[in-house]
């Protein structure tokens, strides 16, 4: 395939608009030609500088409306299966945002779906494998140049969160994010979650405990403790420090220049999601275009996004009893070994 792929979005909520930009403006190979939301002037506001594109309330009016041969699906996430579906039986390429779908029944309704086509045309949008921190890890995981990895240590802080964010979505929303870099970095999956509340902030909303450790083990026995943060004030942090036979590696500590004048010292920490993983956006999306242009698909697939809803599903059961939980999966299909 020679030409630009012609891009639908699906979502132009915060999410949804980076992504229209994004592809317009920086990635290569792809039109944005259509944006889909139930709130049009909000469509039309995130294109209004895209000539061509269209806006549109639904995906029917968007695929009969406009040429359209690739679909970016950035919606809340109970939203994803049906897009999924209509846009397998279309045969085309597709980058969901996480989650893939919002629990593990549906997710393996879409491995049967993509399973059936015979082919990937998921990529699941879990970033984090493309930012440089993680993909240096996991070069030195697999290289065994500081011996085995014993343990990893991850913290992931947001500045605040709206009243709406409930402590379900800490795991589903949050931690997710750790399921996926945790198979990503040991090549394992996980077995086991469980969540301990301690004291929580007076800063979280009401009726959500803020924060939780969450502690998770790997199929070789690789611990893992995940701080979950989600009303820490002072900006958006995420980074893991990884434990080996022969060394300590960390990554995502805060970068940029560390100054010392008129009695104080210090950096600046990232303010949001977007500025600490712009980057790593950048890489995904492109990726994804390159990887589609040549009809393929690459990158944290289908079987990924089942995988860490079954994660979720056991955080959500551990968070409530207390207990550690299992995580039991089906038998991974051969289209994804």
């Amino acid at each position: 395939m020679n030409e630009n792929l012609r891009v639908a979005i699906i979502g132009a909520g915060k999410m949804g608009a980076d992504h229209v930009q994004r592809l317009h403006s920086r990635i290569r190979g792809a039109d944005v030609v259509a944006v889909i939301d139930v709130d049009l002037d909000r469509a039309n506001a995130a294109i209004e500088d895209i000539p061509g594109a269209k806006a549109y309330a639904t995906t029917a009016e968007a695929y009969a409306g406009s040429d359209v041969n690739a679909l970016v699906i950035a919606t809340p996430g109970f939203l994803h299966e049906d897009a999924l579906l209509e846009a397998l039986s279309r045969d085309i390429p597709i980058l969901c945002e996480k989650p893939l779908t919002p629990d593990a029944a549906s997710a393996w309704k879409i491995v049967e779906a993509e399973q059936r086509l015979g082919r990937k045309r998921i990529q699941v949008g879990f970033m984090r494998r493309f930012d440089d921190g993680y993909r240096q890890l996991g070069d030195l995981i697999r290289s065994r140049e500081l011996g085995e990895l014993l343990m990893l240590h991850c913290h992931h802080r947001n500045p605040d969160v709206p009243a709406s964010f409930t402590n379900e979505m800490l795991i589903n929303d949050s931690v997710v994010h750790e399921f996926d870099i945790i198979r990503f970095l040991t090549g394992e999956e996980i077995t086991g979650v469980q969540v301990r509340l301690g004291k929580g902030t007076s800063k979280a909303p009401e009726g959500q405990h803020d924060p939780q450790h969450v502690l998770i083990e790997t199929e070789s026995g690789v611990l893992v403790d995940v701080e979950i943060f989600v009303n820490a004030q002072f900006g958006y942090q995420v980074s893991t420090q990884a434990v080996f036979e022969d060394g300590i590696v960390d990554i995502g500590v805060d970068g940029g220049a560390y100054i010392r004048r008129s009695g104080q010292w210090g950096g600046k920490i990232t303010p949001s999601f977007i500025e600490r993983f712009g980057a790593a956006y950048d890489v995904e999306v492109q990726s994804w275009v390159d990887a589609a242009l040549r009809g393929e698909m690459q990158g944290p697939s289908t079987w990924d996004g089942y995988a860490t809803a079954c994660c979720c599903e056991a955080g959500i059961e551990a968070q409530k009893s207390g207990d550690k939980v299992n995580v039991l999966l089906n038998e991974k299909p051969e289209l994804y070994k």
